[in-house]
């Protein structure tokens, strides 16, 4: 199932198998998107979903020219991870 963006809810989701995953964020301010919660139904963990969620709010973070907080660990790690594709995104 592809990555949904509900911008009233301020999350990314996917159901897969009848199994959830989500990567939620705030609006801090004008021009900055915060990454606050991601999760990822325990059936669904260790197959690449999360990195999923966490490369389609960053893709939306860059097509908005938004610049990126990361609030949650695993997308702080993630981003830290990848920090060369992302390090211009970051606050």
């Amino acid at each position: 199932m592809p990555i949904k963006h509900n911008p009233d809810k301020k999350e990314f989701t996917t159901t897969r198998a009848g199994h959830k995953a989500e990567l939620a964020y705030v609006r801090p301010a004008e021009g900055i998107v915060d990454f606050t919660h991601t999760f990822v139904d325990e059936a669904l963990r260790g197959q690449g979903v999360a990195e999923e969620l966490a490369r389609a709010g960053l893709a939306f973070a860059q097509e908005n020219h938004l610049k990126v907080k990361t609030t949650c660990k695993f997308m702080a790690a993630f981003v830290q991870r990848n920090h060369a594709e992302y390090a211009r995104l970051l606050v």
